[in-house]
């Protein structure tokens, strides 16, 4: 399997994202477009690391992930002469259901005949920000859901460390170190997980990076890696592992989701390469949808509304538990942060 590095072209096919409404022209369609594809394609932040499986057009709704076992150790040694047997690999599918997303927005002919702005073009850029946000929290909800959790541990005035073994034991002081990074590397090492492109990755919140920002042993991108080999999101590196920043990983608050008292709890996920699988479906993988004014026949007969909106065919799924980590913790900088 090809590491994958993230690319606003992987969303920028010609058969994949079509503006549906016959009377725009074709260079009115690719400026919409790419207008929607430069709005989501930031946010499709915890998508960037999984396996790729394309449907075909009319393909259906299932998709079939392949993870493939390891071979054992050949510990027997050869005869000179002789063809050794062979193994064959061995692979488990893993099927998963796609769903379908959108939603739009309608414009008034009021709106269009007043407005200085170009709200096609303005109502483009929100329902492409809308469809990314959407997009990467379905595949975030998703790699969540991993069995695989690690803690961060108490650590008291002095310096003593207790382990926690829950959500709801976590205080202010349990907040992600370097000695934990460390901790989980050594445990994803120890299954063999696969590092991507060297190292392996991590997806935090910002409240989480101030916390671990402060280490002077926080390693800035641009002493590791040059621009074209940043990952979307990345601020930095430390023991091995990547770190990627976005405002929408997952935050836990309140009693109904385990947290203990006045404290939010953030899940940070820990990711090696084949963890995870994710859709992009020919022909439906993201769509922008421009009916313009006049458009709506009988349902419209004033012609008073066009409407921008977007859909999208979507799911993810956990492949190789071992090859995913989900550490809670809390932070110094916000324990208190609202939920999402």
């Amino acid at each position: 399997m090809e590491n994958f590095i993230f690319d606003l072209q992987l969303l920028a096919d010609a058969n994949t994202n079509v503006t549906t409404d016959e009377g725009l022209s074709a260079e009115n369609r690719a400026f919409y477009d790419r207008a929607l594809i430069e709005e989501a394609g930031p946010n499709l932040v915890h998508a960037q690391f999984g396996q790729k499986r394309p449907i075909p057009k009319n393909g259906g709704k299932q998709i079939q992930f392949r993870k493939y076992a390891s071979l054992p150790k050949a510990m027997t040694p050869l005869t000179e002469g002789v063809t050794p047997s062979g193994r064959k690999m061995t692979a488990t599918a893993v099927t998963a259901t796609v769903s379908q997303y959108g939603d739009y927005v309608c414009l008034s002919d009021v709106l269009d005949l007043t407005a200085i702005d170009n709200n096609i073009l303005e109502a483009t850029k929100a329902v492409g920000r809308q469809a990314g946000l959407t997009l990467d929290t379905i595949t975030r909800n998703v790699l969540q859901s991993g069995t695989n959790v690690y803690y961060c541990p108490k650590v008291a005035a002095d310096g003593t460390v207790t382990a926690v073994t829950d959500r709801s034991s976590l205080d202010a002081s349990c907040t992600l170190t370097v000695d934990v990074v460390k901790k989980v590397a050594a445990l994803m090492k120890a299954a063999n997980a696969p590092k991507i492109n060297g190292d392996y990755v991590a997806i935090i919140h910002p409240y989480v990076a101030y916390d671990l920002m402060s280490d002077p042993r926080w390693e800035e991108m641009h002493k590791y890696c040059t621009p074209e080999n940043q990952y979307a999101g990345e601020i930095g590196r430390v023991a091995g592992v990547r770190f990627i920043e976005t405002s929408e990983a997952a935050v836990y608050t309140g009693a109904e989701d385990g947290c203990p008292d006045k404290l939010a709890v953030f899940g940070c996920l820990f990711l090696a390469d084949g963890a995870y699988g994710v859709t992009d479906v020919e022909g439906g993988g993201l769509t922008t949808i421009i009916k313009q004014l006049g458009s709506g026949g009988t349902a419209d007969p004033l012609d008073q509304r066009s409407t921008v909106g977007w859909k999208a065919l979507q799911t993810a799924e956990i492949l190789i538990e071992p090859y995913l980590y989900r550490v809670e913790c809390c932070s110094a900088f916000s324990p208190y942060a609202e939920s999402n």
